[in-house]
């Protein structure tokens, strides 16, 4: 059964992640190198290298609590956490243009109601095509008759 985690552990565990994601951190040994992941033993250390932690159950929540974050960086975007990586990922996707617009249409297909209208405005749309009910065939659909506007 999970238990609920305090905002000290939440807080504490978040700005971690921010930090130190993607980087590599030095034991005191400066022999051991570690990297958040997800593996608890690993987080721990990172947690005890590069966090004052007072007690050892507060630290071992840290690291249980950045261990749950970092599988879930890995599915997707966390809420909460900035991470670099994620906002380069995101503004190369909000600058991304693409070569042909979906809005651009070849042709503009309206009715004679319609046709009326933007006469009466006097709009001048290029590439409209005026479509008249003609009649209905034989499996009782109706069929267009096209003209050029």
């Amino acid at each position: 059964m999970g238990r609920v985690r305090t905002k000290t552990v939440k807080r504490a565990a978040r700005q971690i992640v921010e930090k130190y994601y993607g980087k590599y951190v030095l034991g005191c040994e400066r022999i051991n190198v570690f990297r958040l992941g997800l593996d608890f033993q690993f987080n721990k250390k990172v947690a005890e290298e590069v966090a004052l932690i007072p007690s050892k159950r507060m630290r071992n929540r840290v690291a249980g609590f950045i261990t749950h974050l970092m599988r879930r960086i890995q599915k997707g975007p966390v809420r909460g956490i900035s991470l670099k990586l994620q906002e380069e990922e995101r503004e190369r996707r909000m600058d991304f243009v693409p070569e042909r617009s979906e809005v651009d249409v070849p042709i503009i297909q309206i009715d004679q109601d319609t046709a009326d209208m933007l006469n009466f405005l006097k709009i001048n749309i290029p590439n409209v095509k005026v479509i008249t009910p003609h009649s209905h065939g034989a499996d009782g659909m109706m069929m267009h008759r096209e003209a050029r506007y």
